[in-house]
């Protein structure tokens, strides 16, 4: 995953929830955090996928080795345009919308 791919639902279910919980806590989220309050029924290995795919991505940070995550700036942005509405969408799914 590139920062300019799409991010599939899981990805954003868990980086909002990264989000949310950092700006809630000021602190840097772990996996094991995560999978606790998770709705799938995650596992902080599973989480732990995603967070590294995100981190390769551009969305999140490692302040040091044994830390959880933080968000980047560009975690931020999706997180906002996600509530605003100003996200677009990929030519694929425009298609199946008109369809």
């Amino acid at each position: 995953m590139s920062a300019n791919d799409a991010i599939g639902n899981r990805e954003r279910e868990i980086l909002t929830a990264i989000v949310e919980t950092f700006i809630s806590t000021g602190e840097p989220v772990g996996s094991r955090m995560l999978s606790r309050g998770s709705r799938e029924g995650l596992s902080p290995a599973t989480i732990r996928n995603v967070m590294a795919d995100l981190a390769d991505a551009g969305y999140l940070e490692q302040p040091h080795t044994s830390a959880g995550r933080v968000p980047s700036a560009s975690a931020y942005r999706y997180y906002v345009e996600q509530l605003s509405g100003k996200t677009e969408l990929s030519k694929d799914d425009e298609g199946i919308i008109k369809e």
